[in-house]
């Protein structure tokens, strides 16, 4: 068992490894305003980016599903890992040695299962790459070679070779101190008669990465007439690799999906190779499976497909013009509603892939034949219409049947009109009148029916399991049309992100001060953790220790990491503002309530006892003149 990490050692690795630097491994970050940052969230599927990062203070919230934590709880979160994981996996990434409680520094033996894996697949990567260089490996060079790969290429992808002994790997890895169990949780060895043997023998190896660059997998080629397994050989599902959820190439083109907007799917290893040795360094791929929608949330985020953004992005699907690959791209095209962004196909000259492109004809071809893309919607509405005999009416009309309900989906109801008009000529119908009514109507059942609940056909759909609840919060909901509500929880913003800026006028604001009482509990637990005079770079972390439960932490998270209400950087200007409007509301509802209870002693005409509430009253009512006039200063006396 291994033992606790010190805690000195684990404040050492949050400090060391910025939250922002891990979190953007995983999606496409924007600055959010105020020193945050903005991206789609990783636990949800979302249109429009709810989930926030705030470096200054080391964590993240989603305003979405309310996940939030620190870098160490996301990738706990994100990436199944064991507290002791997470914090090992940064560690190694700051080089920081860890001590455990038991005495002394980590060691192999120490770290947990999935540690432990990422080790072994790392090790057998660095294997397989050496053996390329081997004699036996000519086959697999030769291969390359003939594909248009040299020796760079391989090195730049990590391309291997496994030799074709039935487990020179195993006694490789046991010899670096890994287990049997290991090897076989890995999927790196299968059971064998006489114990574990390699899985992958006498075929190029292809590393498969998560969008980190850990390796978790391996795909394998075949190069031998005598090998009776399958063309590729993938790892198998295991804890680490699930090749629903796994994009060959993506930690090589993530930051250019980024930078460019634009994402290139393709369909195996050597066709990413081709297309980023051609300058297409945004080239991806399944792993054996087709385009679902776990690889749809990927590149979601790293594109950060917002609904709402102004710079619409873009994924091109490349597929083989035969059959299959017409089928791959109405598949594609099934998931297009899943994106935000622009969906193409490109399909080059002779239904060759990218990788026999480039080597008959260079790399522009292959350039050319992405930028020669096609809308995947006009492809699915011309595949359905390639289906039918124009030439008759049956033909036009089961043609213009089926097309219309495609471009009823559009998601840019602009293009409708467009491509209504279109269809007409297409399918050769002289009304095009017609056809566009056909398809606004088309559309708004459509919209109607995903109002009702229905499924496409009509019926009733069955009821979606119910998503995980939000975290109620104790006490009357916060009212955001609440300008109150609005202002008090700017102040305890400020108060949480800079508390220089609101100090020390703030630790003299009573609870009272704060109508909603979710806020009412914040300052407070703010006062408990001592206030904002003295404030340091733990305040935060006191003030979430002293929350009562996971409802108040969630609500310290978010006004934690959501931006100020200002387009510059929040100043004393600023923050004086806030305490004043604070004051001044906490002041007049005070004036109120001993305007009532004035008024009802005078009622019971007890005018001496009156008095003393007017006095009071005219006490605040120059206290307010006061704040009017000076602002902040009036605060001070």
């Amino acid at each position: 068992m291994a033992g606790r990490i010190n805690d000195d050692d684990v404040k050492a690795v949050r400090d060391a490894v910025p939250i922002d630097s891990v979190v953007s491994e995983y999606l496409q970050l924007r600055s959010a305003g105020g020193g945050n940052l903005k991206g789609l969230c990783p636990f949800h599927d979302e249109k429009s980016p709810s989930f926030q990062v705030s470096p200054s203070k080391g964590l993240f919230h989603c305003f979405g599903c309310q996940e939030g934590g620190d870098s160490i709880s996301f990738l706990m979160k994100l990436e199944h890992l064991t507290f002791a994981e997470s914090v090992e996996r940064l560690a190694a990434q700051a080089g920081i040695t860890l001590r455990y409680e038991q005495g002394g520094y980590n060691s192999n033996r120490q770290q947990g299962e999935r540690t432990r894996l990422i080790e072994a697949h790392k090790v057998a990567a660095a294997f397989f790459t050496e053996q390329l260089a081997s004699p036996e490996a000519e086959i697999g060079r030769r291969f390359l070679s003939e594909r248009g790969f040299d020796e760079q290429a391989a090195t730049h992808f990590g391309v291997g070779y496994a030799p074709a002994g039935w487990d020179q790997l195993v006694r490789y890895l046991r010899g670096k101190g890994f287990t049997d169990r290991e090897l076989i949780t890995s999927g790196i060895a299968q059971d064998g008669r006489r114990g574990p043997i390699d899985r992958f023998r006498g075929r190029l190896i292809w590393p498969i990465r998560d969008i980190t660059g850990e390796v978790v997998g391996f795909g394998a080629r075949k190069l031998r007439e005598d090998d009776n397994g399958p063309k590729y050989l993938n790892t198998p599902e295991t804890p680490l690799y699930r090749k629903s959820q796994v994009l060959y190439g993506i930690d090589l083109a993530k930051r250019d999906i980024a930078k460019d907007n634009r994402a290139v799917v393709v369909e195996g290893y050597t066709d990413v190779m081709a297309c980023h040795l051609a300058g297409i360094t945004t080239a991806i791929a399944t792993c054996g499976t087709a385009f679902g929608a776990e690889h749809i949330k990927i590149l979601r985020r790293v594109l950060m497909d917002d609904s709402g953004s102004h710079r619409a992005g873009e994924v091109v699907f490349t597929f083989d013009g035969d059959a299959a690959g017409q089928k791959a791209a109405l598949r594609a095209f099934e998931d297009d509603q899943r994106f935000a962004a622009r969906t193409s196909i490109a399909i080059s000259p002779g239904g060759m892939d990218p990788c026999d492109l480039r080597l008959a004809h260079g790399d522009q071809a292959v350039a050319e034949m992405v930028e020669n893309r096609t809308p995947l919607f006009e492809f699915a509405v011309q595949s359905i219409i390639a289906r039918h005999n124009l030439d008759t009416a049956e033909g036009r009309s089961a043609a213009l049947e089926q097309a219309t309900p495609v471009v009823a989906q559009m998601k840019d109801s602009s293009l409708q009109h467009e491509y209504a008009v279109r269809l007409a000529g297409l399918v050769g119908i002289p009304d095009e009148r017609f056809v566009v009514q056909r398809v606004a109507q088309l559309a708004r059942w459509e919209r109607e029916r995903k109002q009702r609940g229905e499924s496409p056909r009509g019926r009733r759909s069955v009821p979606a399991p119910a998503a995980p609840a939000v975290p109620e919060r104790r006490g009357p909901a916060l009212d955001p049309d609440n300008p109150a509500h609005q202002v008090e929880r700017e102040l305890l913003k400020l108060a949480l992100q800079f508390p220089h800026l609101v100090a020390p006028a703030f630790d003299a604001y009573e609870e009272s001060e704060f109508t909603a009482p979710p806020y009412t509990l914040v300052r407070r637990l703010i006062a408990a953790a001592g206030g904002v005079t003295d404030a340091d770079e733990n305040l935060v972390t006191r003030v979430l220790d002293a929350a009562p439960d996971d409802t108040v932490r969630v609500l310290i998270r978010e006004l934690t990491v959501e931006a100020p209400l200002t387009s510059r950087a929040p100043d004393e200007r600023y923050a004086g503002e806030h305490l004043v409007r604070v004051r001044l509301a906490a002041v007049e509802q005070r004036m109120r309530d001993l305007e009532i209870v004035a008024r009802r002693i005078e009622a019971q005409s007890a005018n001496s006892q009156a008095a003393q509430e007017r006095q009071q009253l005219w006490t605040l009512q120059q206290y307010r003149t006061a704040l009017q006039a000076r602002g902040p200063a009036a605060l001070y006396g």
